[in-house]
């Protein structure tokens, strides 16, 4: 177990070394450690020092610089290290369950260092881990303590070759034998092979696995949960019918061990169904506390939403890393200037900012929606356990199904675009890989595939804003929500009448201007979705073609243009918050006006399409207002930084090390890489009465 830190907050968060970047942070507006510790508290910054102290000082942790591991290699360093973390036990079992904030910021921590780590640990215990305890019962409990002692080692096996996002296509099957209280897993083919599941290819004993539930007589009751034991943990061989293998080298994140597994007629006991939502008797008497399939099903989403809010906050962790790196390096890479012998920070240069200042916002904004979004889950997740079967936990479910679906899409869009453009803006330095900047790249990739297709996901969330409309219309309904997100649709015809009424660059300094801009651009958007799926089933569509025929320029922007207003909204209520103290107030609402007006200005053309943009002005204005949020916000630009970047050790960049000294590191780093300071006798050996490379003439 690693001891805890004590101390003062100065002592928690000391002064960072002096060097290149003490001119940006002297010019700071604002104290980085009283925003640190505004936003975090000391105990969670604490808590987190605790974990990067403990990775910095364990060789395990050592980076291996020059030495390029294989598959093989990477592979067990990292399930080694994983189970070093079990051993430091920063979080008990107990601690998961009680304390929602430190399970995810223990994960964000392991990310920083490495994704393929965080990924191992994150999958055996909040997700397969949590889907026993969510899905399960008292019976199953017994598997929660083995998950954390490392007796079993488990995987979330839902994906298959021939099914992703149509989950209930899914084709594996579990027939339930009365004769011998067993239930019979089975792939009928290939295409029904579990897929893609993470921990499977070399290390999981276990898996949860999700199958078509039939009983005697042949009736299938749809998708359900399963514990099957897929290798023998002393052995690591597998166990009679299962096939189960690795995929191979993937893109990005190769520690982690993704793989395949086939069940051959695999018999596992009864009790072995994780019941929560449906059971079955001895006799094979289906049993659920639902009526009916769309009911059990809706009871599960708090359960597929775990993966993809936990997706948001893994995709804001990689955008903090790539602009914390970006960031430092404009800071202290100088070229050209007014005169030939001054050279200035490219940092000063507007498109710099322009480049890089928005994704340092959005990665304030996200980061925000990301734990306040993981709390409401938790709440959800609550209710489920309580066995709360009121009508607003199911519209909380619903609600908190809608905003993780497109929630995922924005987040990892966001990261993906802002990685390419911060490495990108660190010129060819930033395509060096030991400066992290593609690997973070990679890392992050799989986010907007994984939990489901980003563009496939924000049908869900435009399916849901569409629903709620139509009962508006057909029943009266009243549009809101339990967490409120869409409660101003109740005002949606006065919404549309409304038109901008900005006319200086100072009327978009305050986030409260796009936030009404971005209420008449979802009231809009949601009336034209409405009414071309209004016009395709007039035309002879059928449902599906009408919703298929609906998504580009419709659908698809609604449901990112409502998720974009959510992020806008909780940063806006948490920056202007009586609690803030007075000293952050100004950069605070900075930021949240710059990510908001940034985020509008994609939509500029269908603000102008409906009318709401009227005269060439008001583009202008909006984007004059980001360019000058940029500037206000350029000698924060280190110290914002500072409050998000780990310590050096785990941001692992040379260009982004905390002291600014960008050539000595980069040299150092590269003489290291190289294994130039490694050569000794065998380079004199070599070397010795040897011609020079240039004295070698060629002969005619």
């Amino acid at each position: 177990m690693v001891p805890t830190l004590e101390g003062s907050p100065d002592a928690l968060l000391p002064d960072f070394p002096r060097g290149p970047l003490d001119a940006y942070r002297a010019r700071a507006s604002f104290s980085w450690k009283e925003l640190s510790l505004f936003l975090e508290g000391e105990d969670m910054l604490r808590f987190k020092k605790t974990i990067f102290s403990a990775l910095e000082s364990d060789p395990l942790f050592a980076r291996p610089h020059g030495a390029h591991l294989s598959l093989e290699k990477y592979r067990e360093l990292n399930f080694l290290r994983c189970r070093r973390i079990f051993e430091y036990d920063f979080l008990s079992s107990e601690d998961v369950f009680r304390s929602p904030l430190k399970v995810l910021a223990f994960i964000h921590c392991l990310g920083m260092y490495d994704w393929s780590l965080a990924a191992k640990y994150f999958l055996h215990t909040m997700v397969f881990g949590s889907a026993i305890y969510m899905s399960g019962s008292e019976r199953h409990f017994k598997y929660i303590q083995k998950v954390f002692s490392m007796e079993i080692f488990g995987c979330f096996a839902l994906t298959e070759v021939s099914h992703g996002s149509n989950t209930k296509a899914i084709r594996t099957t579990a027939h339930y034998d009365p004769a011998t209280e067993e239930f019979i897993i089975h792939s009928p083919d290939f295409e029904a092979a579990k897929f893609w599941v993470g921990n499977m290819g070399k290390t999981a004993t276990h898996a949860v696995v999700f199958a078509q539930l039939y009983v005697p007589g042949g009736q299938c009751h749809g998708l359900h949960p399963f514990i099957v034991q897929i290798r023998d943990p002393k052995t690591l061989l597998p166990m009679p019918g299962v096939m189960v293998g690795d995929m191979g080298k993937k893109l990005g994140q190769n520690g982690l061990d993704n793989g395949f597994a086939m069940f051959h007629q695999v018999r596992i006991p009864r009790q072995n169904l994780l019941n929560r939502n449906g059971d079955v008797a001895p006799d094979g008497t289906y049993l659920s506390p639902f009526k009916d399939v769309r009911e059990r099903f809706g009871a599960s989403l708090g359960s597929l939403s775990m993966g993809r809010v936990s997706i948001i906050g893994m995709s804001v962790v990689n955008l903090q890393l790539a602009v914390s790196i970006a960031l430092r390096f404009s800071a202290t890479r100088r070229q050209f200037g007014p005169t030939q012998e001054e050279e200035i920070p490219v940092l000063e240069y507007q498109l710099q900012q322009w480049r890089l200042l928005p994704y340092l916002a959005a990665a304030y904004a996200l980061h925000h929606f990301s734990k306040s979004l993981f709390l409401d889950l938790v709440e959800l997740q609550r209710g489920l356990l309580g066995e709360d079967r009121s009508a607003r936990q199911a519209e909380l479910g619903h609600e908190i199904h809608a905003l993780a679906s497109a929630g995922k899409p924005l987040a990892s869009w966001t990261a993906q675009q802002g990685i390419q453009e911060c490495r990108e803006a660190c010129g060819g330095h930033g395509y060096l890989a030991m400066n992290r900047l593609g690997v973070l790249r990679d890392d992050n990739d799989p986010n907007c595939t994984y939990e489901g297709d980003n563009n496939v996901l924000l049908l869900q969330t435009s399916n849901y804003l569409l629903g709620l409309l139509a009962r508006r219309f057909q029943d009266g309904a009243r549009l809101q929500s339990p967490l409120k997100t869409v409660d101003f649709l109740e005002a949606y015809p006065d919404i549309l009448g409304q038109r901008f009424t900005g006319s200086s660059i100072a009327d978009c300094l305050d986030s409260a201007v796009p936030l009404a801009a971005y209420k008449w651009l979802v009231c809009y958007l949601l009336q034209e979705s409405y009414q071309k799926l209004i016009r395709e089933k007039r035309s002879g569509s059928n449902d599906f073609e009408a919703r298929n025929n609906c998504q580009v320029y419709y659908c698809r922007s609604l449901a990112l243009a409502f998720m974009e207003l959510t992020v806008v909204q909780r940063f806006h209520e948490h920056t202007h918050q009586l609690g803030v103290p007075p000293s952050l107030r100004a950069v605070l609402g900075r930021l949240n006006a710059l990510y908001a007006l940034w985020s509008l200005s994609r939509h500029t053309a269908v603000l102008y399409q409906g009318g709401y943009f009227s005269s060439p002005q008001a583009g202008k204005v909006v984007e004059s207002a980001i360019l000058t949020l940029c500037s206000q916000l350029k000698d924060d630009a280190v110290a914002l930084v500072d409050v998000i970047a780990p310590p050096d050790f785990v941001l692992d960049s040379p260009i982004g090390k905390s002291d600014g000294e960008l050539y000595k590191n980069l040299w150092g780093s590269i003489l290291q890489e190289s294994g130039v300071l490694e050569r000794g006798s065998w380079w004199s050996e070599f070397s010795h009465n040897k011609p020079v490379v240039g004295s070698l003439k060629p002969k005619l």
